[in-house]
């Protein structure tokens, strides 16, 4: 798919409306021993990428640096779906704590997202305690797909059967 054709899938409005959603995503990528894995993730959109967040200790924050081509889903729970399938580039930046507002304000965002504000408040909190550090992880789209299951199937149902 076309940086184009990305862009204007980017803009509709029910993509939109998952990309402020708080889905949780899944994150998918390839390990190191070539295997695949998928994790799932808060993830704020900026308007130009995708950012996520996770500590710079965490299992696959060893492998995205050198194996930075992921995939990325978010979709809906209920009927008709909604998929938004991303594949892209992750790129990597360690902030730390205490300049997280600052440098990667799209982080406690996501925490008030995916929790509210008294959530939020107690993740952030322990999140001080803990880590020293936190990865901001972006990803911007390279390849972009939408379904919609009350307008579009995807091609296997659309396509026309034929024998083999």
């Amino acid at each position: 798919m076309s940086d184009y054709d990305a862009r204007a899938t980017l803009e509709n409005d029910e993509v939109k409306a998952l990309l402020a959603g708080p889905h949780v995503a899944q994150l998918a990528y390839t390990w190191s021993d070539g295997t695949p894995r998928v994790v799932p993730m808060w993830i704020f959109w900026n308007g130009e990428e995708i950012v996520m967040g996770a500590p710079p200790s965490s299992p696959k924050m060893r492998v995205l640096a050198d194996r930075s081509s992921v995939a990325l889903n978010i979709d809906t729970a209920t009927w008709p779906y909604q998929v938004l399938s991303i594949r892209g580039t992750v790129t990597l930046e360690v902030v730390p704590i205490e300049e997280l507002a600052e440098s990667f304000p799209e982080y406690p965002a996501m925490a008030r997202a995916y929790l509210g504000e008294a959530g939020a408040e107690q993740f952030l909190a322990a999140q001080r305690q803990t880590f020293s550090q936190w990865t901001r992880i972006r990803l911007r789209p390279e390849s972009v797909r939408f379904l919609n299951f009350a307008k579009v199937f995807p091609s296997a149902w659309t396509a026309k059967a034929t024998d083999s």
